[in-house]
């Protein structure tokens, strides 16, 4: 084995490790992304429909629209720091945790940021480094942790070295090089990016509609859709509320184009795909963009690009029109939050019909013929 190949395998084992720590983390603060998301929806249709209005839910003290939105902030507020913590747990295990879990979320505390990049001397806004900061404090914040418990000590201490001096010890090593090199320069890079994305138009939404339209579809709620909408979710913290729209839509439309596609040529599908595509629909609306997983596990190299085709492209549209989702999550249910409901409707029809489109000429195989030659050969 030449030099080359060998750095490139220890490269390729590396990325192997880091896409898994990733995974990890994502898949640990989904419940928090889930739950958070659906109360703060729960509480913005309670304020619209039954209660004092959008605007008036934070001080409506008591209502039931207060008590959903303050259950789902609290959600979300604690979802980034869950982030940094899963990812140093995949790490380290459990000593990696609460290092993970509170350097993340100290550097998510704008103030803290303020103060500490006035002391090198730089001028910046109270704003906190999001789940990007999170991700390369877990990451780091993982294998400093796993280094300091694989260091031999006194045997002594060997009860208190999970426990104390593990955690601590790593959080004490970190905490000045989390706010200074990490926290700071990252949140400065996230501010300028979220002016950036401020008053998108034109090319810059088609830019970025494709991007996170294209981010949402592709694994379908795995960690790149997650970082699409974890990213869209901080900016409507902002009030920047269009990029939520946008991801919103493109996640809606794989499962609603795939039952569309199934239902327009249906021999291309399985009988057991086909049975699906009902649910598929009401999955879709419902923004659970997991519903098109069926469909682009039986054939992802081809369901996969469809995908990706309609929701960058629902997400491009959104985003031209200006299409704004103040809600988390909720989907359909959340429509007339939206500042264009139908528009917000029209642009997810849309979408799923370029998502059938794209599928269905992407895919020439009549699928229950081929399923019944390779039964009869068996």
């Amino acid at each position: 084995m030449s030099r080359r190949t060998a750095i490139q395998a220890v490269l390729r084992v590396h990325l192997e490790n880091v896409r898994e720590n990733l995974s990890t983390g994502v898949s640990l603060m989904v419940p928090f992304v889930t739950i958070g998301g659906i109360f703060l929806a729960l509480g913005y249709a309670w304020a619209t429909f039954f209660g004092v209005g959008v605007q008036r839910m934070s001080t409506a003290t008591g209502s039931v629209s207060w008590f959903f939105s303050n259950m789902g902030q609290n959600g979300l507020a604690v979802m980034i720091p869950v982030l940094g913590g899963a990812i140093a747990y995949s790490i380290a295990g459990r000593p990696g945790i609460a290092p993970g879990f509170l350097l993340s979320q100290i550097i998510q505390d704008g103030s803290v940021l303020r103060v500490t990049a006035e002391v090198i001397g730089l001028e910046a806004a109270s704003s906190g480094a999001g789940y990007l900061g999170a991700l390369v404090v877990g990451l780091v914040t993982g294998h400093v942790t796993r280094w300091l418990k694989n260091q031999q000590m006194p045997s002594v201490l060997g009860t208190a070295k999970p426990f104390i001096i593990v955690p601590v010890g790593a959080t004490l090593l970190l905490f000045p090089v989390v706010l200074f090199a990490i926290g700071v320069p990252v949140a400065l890079a996230r501010l300028e990016l979220m002016q950036l994305l401020s008053g998108i138009h034109g090319g810059q939404a088609l830019v970025v509609g494709t991007v996170l339209g294209s981010m949402m579809a592709f694994d379908m709620g795995g960690p790149v859709n997650k970082v699409a909408y974890v990213f869209s979710f901080e900016l409507s913290l902002y009030g920047i509320t269009e990029p939520m729209a946008a991801v919103m839509i493109a996640g809606m439309t794989p499962p609603i184009g795939m039952a569309l596609a199934n239902y327009y040529a249906p021999e291309k599908y399985s009988e057991e795909l086909y049975d699906n595509a009902r649910s598929s629909i009401l999955l879709g609306f419902a923004f659970v963009t997991e519903g098109a997983i069926p469909y682009a596990a039986e054939d992802p190299l081809r369901v996969i690009p469809g995908l990706m085709a309609g929701s960058a492209i629902a997400a491009s549209a959104s985003l031209l029109l200006e299409i704004t989702m103040p809600a988390p999550h909720g989907g359909i249910f959340v429509m007339p939050l939206s500042n264009a409901p139908l528009l917000f409707l029209a642009v997810i029809l849309f979408g799923s019909v370029i998502t059938a489109v794209a599928v269905t000429a992407l895919k020439p195989e009549d699928e229950r013929v081929l399923s019944d030659n390779t039964n009869s050969t068996t």
